[in-house]
């Protein structure tokens, strides 16, 4: 019958973290686990809002810029947007970081407040921000000129 190998002397193994040898967090623990938990929490809190604002997935990732498969994933948790991108959400959806991060309810009853009253550029897609800082770097003959082409492949020119 074969023997099962040896196992490595306990200095040579690799320790687990316990209690004891894990290095401290500077955070108390009950802000850990609400940071643990806020994907989820997040998660939650846009799907509540966005029915509230009587959208689908589709238009609020279109509201906001970003792809419906990534605001698939947040509202399912498994990701966190970017500081700008939490301000077009709540812009949006009518409701404030405190509500989206769980520091207060996402109240149902209540209409959401200028849900669609994005200020200008906000709701940019990132294709346009991306020309938008292209032009920037343009010089003025240069920027007639693109103004000049622009106005003929509009309709109607």
């Amino acid at each position: 019958m074969p023997r099962a190998p040896a196992k490595p002397p306990a200095a040579a193994r690799p320790r687990r973290p316990t209690e004891r040898n894990r290095n401290p967090s500077p955070l108390p623990r009950h802000i850990e686990i609400r940071q643990r938990r806020l994907p989820a929490t997040l998660g939650a809190a846009l799907k509540q809002a966005r029915k509230r604002a009587g959208m689908t997935q589709a238009e609020a990732a279109e509201g906001i810029g970003i792809a419906p498969e990534v605001y698939g994933r947040m509202e399912r948790g498994g990701v966190l947007p970017s500081v700008p991108t939490l301000l077009r959400l709540c812009l949006i959806l009518g409701s404030g970081p405190h509500e989206l991060m769980g520091f207060a309810e996402v109240e149902l009853g209540q209409s959401a407040p200028g849900a669609n009253t994005v200020p200008p550029g906000l709701n940019d897609t990132p294709e346009k921000r991306r020309l938008l800082r292209r032009l920037a770097r343009l010089d003025s003959p240069r920027i007639k000129a693109l103004a000049r082409l622009v106005a003929l492949l509009l309709p109607g020119h």
